[in-house]
């Protein structure tokens, strides 16, 4: 799979655009399986790089969220209340938060979409 090359990537695999929106990829959402439920910060809440902010839930287990950079939150996508699947229909127009991003170097540090795809397909073993 190709990922777009708009954002910057984790190597816990959430992306994030110059914008401050922020989700998870589709090596997640694949890995994950059916997605059934997110569980979301509120809007204003300040979140750290490299902790966990919320959690995606699936069939399989229960994983953690974790921010990508530093910021306050100034959006949350409500409708994965309702329908958490769209991550699973398509994990990279799927946002799940917005931030205002704290330090805009931070971005820096996370991967291209090109080190990402590379990652990826090490950590498969290819």
């Amino acid at each position: 799979m190709t990922y777009p090359t708009d954002r910057k990537y984790t190597k816990e695999h959430e992306w994030i655009t110059a914008d401050g929106t922020i989700g998870i990829t589709n090596h997640a959402q694949e890995s994950l399986g059916d997605i059934v439920f997110v569980d979301l910060p509120k809007v204003g809440a300040e979140i750290v790089a490299g902790k966990p902010f919320g959690t995606v839930e699936s069939v399989k287990a229960v994983s953690d969220l974790f921010a990508p950079v530093s910021g306050t939150l100034t959006g949350v996508n409500e409708s994965l209340a309702t329908a958490p699947e769209q991550v699973n229909k398509d994990a990279h127009a799927s946002w799940i938060v917005k931030v205002k991003v704290k330090d805009p170097a931070e971005l820096n540090a996370l991967l291209s979409a090109a080190d990402y795809e590379k990652f990826v397909s090490e950590e498969a073993g290819h």
